[in-house]
C-alpha cells in the first residue's frame, strides 16, 4: 500500500475500503454483440449551467447528427457541483450495463476556472443504466483525493481491458509543477466504476507541458501497427500507439500536418464507422467556439493519413457539440432510443379571437403578435409534459430545454432547472378549446382552475369564467 494510500486510511477507514475492494464485483464475460447500425453521442453544450449537463445525440452515418430530446438536455447532475462537463459512454462487453462517467464541474455555478484548476471537486460523477434509456441517479466516484496534492478530477475515460478483466478508468489531475499548475493523465482499475485501484500515472509530457484530454480506440487486426491508438491534446493533438493498454505506448506524430493543434482544438473523440474500416476522430473546436470537426482516417495509427472533411458533408445538428464520447448502437438499442426521445414536430401556436396572431417569445417574455420576426421565435414543440401522465408542455423550438413557464401567474421562456417546481409550472393539460372545441386549450398542471390566455397580446395564467376569457384561452396547434 501506498504511503499516500496508508495516510489517507489512517484518517479513515471507509476510504481505505473504497480503495482497496475495487476488485470485489467483476463484470459478465464479454458476448458478441449484435451488428451495430447507429450512433449515439453524449456531449455537453457549453458554460451555462444548464449547457454544463448531458445532451445526447443520434446519427446514422457518423457524420450527420440530430439531437435527441428535441435538444434539451436528458440528464441533470444532482451531486457534487451540479454540472458536468466531458461525459465518456462506456458498455460493458457483455452489452447488457451501461454508464455515463462525466467530469464534476460548473463554470459560472459558483465556481471559476481558478477554482477548477487549483481546488476542484476530485470526484467524477457516474449514471448507470441497463438499456440507455433509463438511468440510476447519479453518485460521485472520488478519484483524486489519493493523489498527492491532487487538486482535481477532469476529463474521464474508460475502456475495457481484457488483459485484466476489468476496466481502465483514466482521467486528468492537477499536480502543480513549481508552483505552476501541470496536468497529467491517472489511471485506476475498476469493475463498477463504485470502487477502484489505487491511481497511477498513465501519461506525462516532459517538463512543465500539459495534457488534460485523451481517448483511446481499439483497431482491429490488419490495420496499422498497433491493437491500441490514443489520440491526446497537449500543445499538439498527438497520436500514440500501444498493443497493451497498460503497457508501453509509442508516439506516432500529430495532427500539425492538417492544420491542427493544441492551439485550436480538444477533446479527442473517438468513432469507427459501422460498415467498413474507417475511422473519425472528432475534435472540439474550443478556440473559435465552433464545437466539434470531424476528421476522418483508415488507419488511426498513421498520422499521414488524416484527412479534413469535404465542404457539406457533415452536419452536427442544432446544439454545439463540446468534449463528449460516441458508441456504435445495435439495431435493438437504437430502436430504444429513438423510442425514448423521439424528434417532435415544430408547431406554431394561434390565437383563437385574434387568428392573425401567433404566441411567440421576445426577451424571454411571451405575447401574441401577428409577423412573428424571427420566425423562430413563433415555432414550438408540443412534447410530452416534464410531469403527470397524459401531459404536455411546450419548449421553444430555437432554444432547446427553454419551455413556456408561468411565473406569479405570468408566462416566461425559461431554461428547464430540472426542479418540481419548474416541472409542475411548465406542464398543461391539453384539452378541447374553451370557445370552440375544434380549438384547444392549455389547463395547468399546478393550478387546475387556471388556463393559458392572452391579455393585453401577453400571456397569463387566469381562471375562465366568461365568454372573453374562454375566447382569450382558446388556440389552435398549427404546422
Amino acid at each position: 500500500m501506498s504511503r499516500v494510500l496508508a495516510r489517507l486510511c489512517a484518517v479513515a477507514v471507509t476510504a481505505c475500503l473504497l480503495f482497496t475492494t475495487w476488485s470485489a464485483a467483476t463484470p459478465k464475460e464479454a458476448a458478441a454483440l449484435d451488428p451495430t447500425v447507429g450512433y449515439l453521442m453524449a456531449h455537453f453544450t457549453g458554460e451555462s449551467s444548464t449547457n454544463q449537463q448531458i445532451y445526447l445525440a443520434h446519427s446514422t452515418d457518423g457524420l450527420r447528427w440530430t439531437d435527441l430530446n428535441n435538444g434539451g438536455l436528458v440528464l441533470r447532475s444532482t451531486v457534487g457541483t451540479r454540472g458536468v462537463r466531458d461525459p465518456a459512454l462506456v458498455r460493458s462487453p457483455a452489452g447488457d450495463r451501461y454508464w455515463i462517467i462525466a467530469t464534476d464541474l460548473c463554470i459560472g455555478c459558483g465556481q471559476d476556472w481558478s477554482t477548477a484548476i487549483n481546488n476542484g471537486s476530485r470526484n467524477l460523477v457516474v449514471w448507470e443504466s441497463t438499456d440507455l434509456v433509463n438511468w440510476s441517479t447519479p453518485w460521485l466516484l472520488n478519484v483524486a483525493s489519493p493523489i498527492l496534492d491532487g487538486r482535481n478530477a477532469w476529463a474521464p475515460e474508460a475502456i475495457w481491458n481484457p488483459a485484466t478483466g476489468d476496466y481502465v478508468l483514466y482521467w486528468a489531475t492537477n499536480v502543480p509543477l513549481n508552483g505552476a499548475a501541470k496536468h497529467r493523465i491517472y489511471y485506476s482499475r475498476t469493475a463498477d466504476f463504485r470502487s477502484i485501484s489505487t491511481p497511477q500515472v498513465y501519461l506525462s509530457r516532459p517538463g512543465s507541458q500539459e495534457i488534460i484530454d485523451t481517448q483511446i480506440v481499439e483497431v482491429p487486426t490488419g490495420v496499422g501497427a498497433y491493437r491500441y491508438v490514443r489520440a491526446s491534446r497537449d500543445d499538439q493533438i498527438t497520436i500514440e500507439g500501444s498493443n497493451s493498454l497498460l503497457g508501453t505506448w509509442t508516439t506516432l506524430g500529430n495532427l500539425s500536418g492538417i492544420g491542427l493543434t493544441g492551439a485550436q482544438v480538444e477533446g479527442p473523440m473517438w468513432m469507427k464507422f459501422n460498415s467498413r474500416n474507417e475511422w473519425v476522430l472528432y475534435l472540439d473546436q474550443y478556440a473559435t467556439g465552433r464545437g466539434y470537426l470531424p476528421v476522418l482516417t483508415t488507419n488511426p495509427s498513421s498520422p499521414s493519413a488524416f484527412r479534413l472533411p469535404a465542404s457539406g458533408s457533415y452536419a452536427m445538428g442544432g446544439t454545439k457539440k463540446r468534449h463528449g464520447s460516441i458508441l456504435n448502437l445495435t439495431a435493438a438499442e437504437q430502436s430504444r432510443v429513438l423510442a425514448r426521445w423521439p424528434a417532435t414536430a415544430i408547431s406554431r401556436v394561434q390565437s383563437y379571437n385574434f387568428q392573425d396572431r401567433y404566441v411567440r417569445h421576445a426577451d424571454y417574455d411571451v405575447r401574441i403578435d401577428p409577423n412573428v420576426s424571427p420566425a423562430q421565435d413563433g415555432q414550438w414543440r408540443v412534447v410530452p409534459g416534464l410531469v403527470g401522465s397524459g401531459t404536455v408542455s411546450i419548449q421553444s423550438a430555437n432554444f432547446p430545454g427553454h419551455y413556456l413557464r408561468h411565473y406569479g401567474f405570468d408566462f416566461r421562456l425559461e431554461a428547464n432547472d430540472g426542479t418540481p417546481t419548474f416541472a409542475a409550472d411548465s406542464t398543461f393539460r391539453q384539452v378541447a378549446g374553451l370557445a370552440n372545441s375544434s380549438w384547444t386549450s392549455f389547463q395547468s398542471y399546478s393550478h387546475p382552475d387556471r388556463y393559458i390566455r392572452h391579455y393585453a397580446y401577453l400571456l397569463r395564467l387566469d381562471p375562465v369564467s366568461d365568454a372573453q376569457s374562454r375566447a382569450d384561452a382558446t388556440f389552435r396547434v398549427t404546422s
